[in-house]
């Protein structure tokens, strides 16, 4: 029998148990264990000294009578730090199999690291001794994903799993790609060569936890530190800089100050990282719950690199009543005024980027950026393109940075033009940025702008409810109808047909057919 507690969220350590074996307290009952283990709150069973993480467990303990469970985070009452990771079987079957043949094999990376805060792996990576052509000898289906790196995909019932050959690197000349890669049979070559130490763990059922380099400390730290010499780190691949960032955004990590001195001396060389990974990471860090952690690349010279726009954008105030932040500043906090959608993150991060190049400065002080929209929107589209955006994405972003500051009286012809305007699938998207964007400014007015988009979000909604024709497929008639009824094809029709919705916006309940054949014969006359 075993007393167990799911330990609560502390410091990012999440979804820990603790599995206490009853026998360590003969003749107690469960209850009574309990109690005895709290008066040994500071000590284990010895009277040694615990870790500060078994201390804090112990602190959230409770116990629960005849529950058994396979652990996350099992750590004994003697402190000795005995991780027990719940993997999935195909898994348990490629180490089992390597290690069936002679071979060291085992859980390594992110997936550790995840399973440890009780986060569900997003892949489960596998390292081992045995060389790539071992490996495939041992399964009966795999492909090369990176031979040349080790690296082969054991696939089980059309799952893939990456297998990767203990290795060293050489030299890397380009911050990217070492020169070369030499297999080796040591597993702690292997973990030297990763980027931080939460991602430098391994685990075996069979033989626990391999944690050379602390890794589990800073996890309890809630810490993102280099493996080794940090610098030596971000010159094997510079995209470490911003991985950096991302974990501690994804997180809620700190940097260690000598990974931070790291970056900001290799931030220069993110020159050479391919666009394309550029995108990957700035993406997770604004999905991830501290999209501001971009404050931070800032602070450490890191977004000069790939999204100097931003750098601009924190250098620029605003002397108006409306704004309390600098443009960045309030950029930063109009993130975490929306939820982590890809085209929302987007648009607020671009949405004033504009407002540097259109400052001026009246005569009594106070800043105006006029038409700064449109020019954020051209930004946009510099930016998104610089670092290889999907044109969907673009398309969208784009849009919305357009018409994040696009007002209308609260009256429903107004709110049905914008949107035909803005477009039915974006409207929805336009409210939640108008309404971030205003609760990341001053208290200036806010409730006054916080009803006008209450007011406009009612009149969207209700012209949804009455399906009011806002678009030109909605509309009574088309170009097929007027050629029926006489009307040449051609601009003219198109130009008709636009002047029959204007109408329609303005007045919905002209929307028949009879009734805009007529009005389209009298625009003819």
């Amino acid at each position: 029998m075993y007393l167990v507690r799911q330990a609560g969220q502390a410091h990012g350590i999440l979804g820990q148990i603790l599995l206490i074996p009853a026998f360590c307290f003969p003749g107690q009952s469960p209850e009574k264990a309990g109690e005895t283990i709290q008066k040994r709150q500071d000590t284990g069973a010895e009277g040694q000294k615990l870790p500060p993480l078994v201390l804090r467990l112990k602190r959230e303990m409770g116990y629960d009578r005849d529950t058994r469970t396979e652990g996350k985070g099992l750590i004994d009452m003697n402190g000795a730090r005995k991780i027990y990771i719940s993997m999935p079987d195909k898994v348990k079957e490629i180490i089992r199999t390597l290690r069936g043949a002679g071979f060291e094999a085992w859980a390594v990376g992110g997936c550790v690291r995840d399973s440890i805060l009780g986060r569900e792996p997003g892949d489960w990576d596998i390292t081992t001794s045995a060389l790539p052509e071992q490996t495939k000898e041992l399964f009966s289906r795999t492909f090369d994903t990176g031979i040349q790196h080790g690296t082969v995909t054991v696939l089980l019932e059309g799952e893939g799993f990456e297998v990767t050959t203990y290795r060293i690197d050489g030299a890397y000349e380009d911050s990217r790609h070492p020169t070369e890669v030499t297999f080796t049979r040591n597993l702690r070559e292997d973990l030297l060569r990763r980027d931080f130490t939460i991602n430098a763990m391994a685990y075996s059922d069979e033989e626990g936890l391999v944690d050379i380099f602390g890794g589990l400390e800073d996890l309890e730290r809630g810490v993102i530190r280099c493996v080794g010499n940090a610098r030596e780190r971000f010159q094997e691949d510079a995209l470490r800089i911003l991985r950096g960032v991302r974990f501690a955004a994804q997180l809620g990590f700190e940097l260690e100050e000598e990974t931070r001195e790291g970056m900001r001396a290799l931030a220069p060389t993110l020159q050479k990282i391919s666009a394309e990974r550029i995108q990957t990471e700035l993406l997770k860090i604004l999905l991830s719950g501290r999209p501001d952690m971009l404050r931070t690349a800032w602070e450490l010279g890191i977004t000069a690199w790939f999204l100097p726009e931003f750098d601009r954008i924190m250098a620029t105030t605003q002397e108006t009543p409306h704004h309390m932040y600098t443009v960045g500043e309030h950029t930063l906090h109009a993130l975490l005024n929306v939820r982590p959608d890809k085209v929302l993150r987007l648009t607020m991060l671009f949405h004033d980027m504009g407002k540097p190049d259109l400052k001026t400065v009246d005569e009594e002080g106070t800043a105006h950026f006029k038409k700064h929209a449109l020019r954020s929107e051209e930004i946009t589209r510099e930016v998104m393109r610089r670092l290889k955006f999907d044109n969907e994405t673009l398309k969208n972003v784009a849009t919305l940075v357009k018409y994040h500051d696009y007002r209308m009286p609260v009256q429903g012809k107004y709110v049905r033009r914008a949107m035909n305007r803005i477009g039915l699938d974006l409207f929805p998207l336009y409210l939640e940025v108008r309404r971030a964007d205003v609760l990341a400014q001053s208290l200036y007015r806010l409730e006054e702008k916080l009803a006008d988009i209450e007011g406009v979000e009612r009149l969207y909604r209700e012209a949804l409810e009455r399906r009011d024709c806002v678009t030109l497929k909605d509309l009574a008639v088309n170009g097929r109808d007027l050629i029926e009824a006489g009307f040449r094809p051609g601009k003219e029709l198109g130009e008709i047909l636009q002047g029959l919705l204007e109408e329609v916006i303005r007045e919905p309940e002209l929307n028949g057919k009879e009734r805009l054949l007529a009005l389209a014969k009298e625009k003819k006359k």
